[in-house]
């Protein structure tokens, strides 16, 4: 096949991908001066930030009969500038209701780009017939850590912070502008009438949930698990974050070749091998840096894992895949939510160890039924 035909509509989508991930990046430095701007303590902005999840959550299945009853395209538009418009709202707030308001605003936005963008990955990778959702979900780590790394830079060296989000801001309008022309244009209307996930649909939404539990726990937990087990000062205690983000850009950005080569079954045996094989070397090792290799580990093991669920959510039969991916992506993003306060409790009750541990169990139950989603 000719693939500079699909070259724009490729291009495009790794656009979205990189704006969603730098738009989420850059709000990891700003959160802190948005705190003191509402004048919040910290649980209360743990509730204020959990109307970011609402909102995600509530948009994802709008988003997902959307698409596929007007195509992909207006929705990551939507999305995307809806984002470039309330980023630099976000950090001038200082109203809790307002800021509460504008952070499920937010995190509508972000659930509508979320789905909008693997709906249309998926696309094009039918189109091609080649595997490419991994790259696509490269370009979100990328951008992740872009819009951190660029805002942490301008807020150390006393760049106003409404001065960063227009910045910011103005960095993801452009790459979603770049999109416009390039976006596919689908023009059939497909069923889209809400549906609950069912069949294969539900395990890759059980499993998708399984696996951003992991990410959470690692992004929420995993610097408090390092100074528990003494692996490093508590000023070094994010390095074991740094890693596993480094490996899952680098696993992401091979996946799809892997996948291409071995195939996506074995792919996703090896990732879930390494992802337990990460944390027991976290948790077992005596030695400070081969117990940091494991954040590695885990990252190079679930990196390509989720973007093989939404390939067959894609692929499979059972549903409309637009209403599938929908379905994948949410039930994943409350994994994100609902695990990081899951495995807080069970480390309250017990230790954060143990809370750790009992990730492996549930790793090992994307197991089941995993060639049955894999199969093209």
């Amino acid at each position: 096949m000719d693939y500079n035909r699909t070259a724009k509509a490729r291009l495009a989508t790794r656009l979205a991908f990189f704006a969603a991930g730098f738009s989420m990046g850059c709000c990891a430095p700003f959160f802190p001066f948005v705190k003191e701007n509402v004048s919040a303590d910290k649980s209360q902005f743990g509730v204020l930030l959990l109307c970011l999840g609402i909102g995600a959550i509530i948009a994802m299945p709008i988003t997902g009969i959307l698409s596929a009853k007007r195509g992909s395209k207006p929705m990551v538009l939507l999305g995307g500038l809806s984002m470039v418009v309330l980023l630099p709202i976000l950090v001038v707030v200082n109203s809790p209701i307002i800021l509460a308001l504008i952070l499920f605003l937010f995190g509508a936005a972000l659930g509508t780009l979320d789905v909008a963008m693997n709906v249309h990955g998926v696309e094009v990778e039918q189109i091609e017939k080649r595997s490419l959702m991994s790259n696509f979900h490269a370009q979100f780590s990328i951008g992740g850590l872009v819009g951190a790394a660029l805002m942490t830079i301008f807020l150390s060296f006393g760049m106003p912070l409404l001065l960063s989000s227009i910045i910011a801001s103005s960095i993801t309008f452009f790459a979603m502008i770049l999109t416009i022309k390039r976006l596919l244009i689908v023009n059939s209307v497909k069923q889209s009438k809400f549906m609950f996930p069912k069949g294969v649909v539900l395990l890759l939404a059980i499993f998708a949930a399984i696996i951003f539990l992991v990410e959470g726990a690692v992004v929420d937990w995993g610097a408090l698990l390092i100074i528990d087990l003494e692996l490093t000062p508590i000023k070094s205690a994010g390095v074991g974050y740094i890693l596993f983000s480094i490996a899952m850009v680098i696993a992401r950005l091979l996946g799809d070749k892997i996948i291409d080569i071995i195939g996506e079954f074995k792919v996703l045996i090896l990732g879930v091998i390494t992802t337990i094989f990460g944390i027991l070397t976290i948790l077992l090792s005596t030695l400070p840096l081969f117990a940091l290799c494991g954040f590695m580990l885990i990252g190079l093991g679930v990196a390509n894992l989720v973007p093989i669920f939404f390939s067959a959510a894609g692929r499979q039969k059972i549903m409309p895949a637009e209403i599938a991916i929908a379905s994948v992506t949410t039930t994943g993003y409350a994994g994100i939510l609902l695990g990081p306060v899951l495995i807080g409790y069970v480390a309250e009750v017990t230790t954060l160890s143990i809370a750790f541990s009992l990730l492996i169990p549930l790793v090992a139950l994307t197991l089941i039924s995993s060639k049955k989603i894999t199969i093209n």
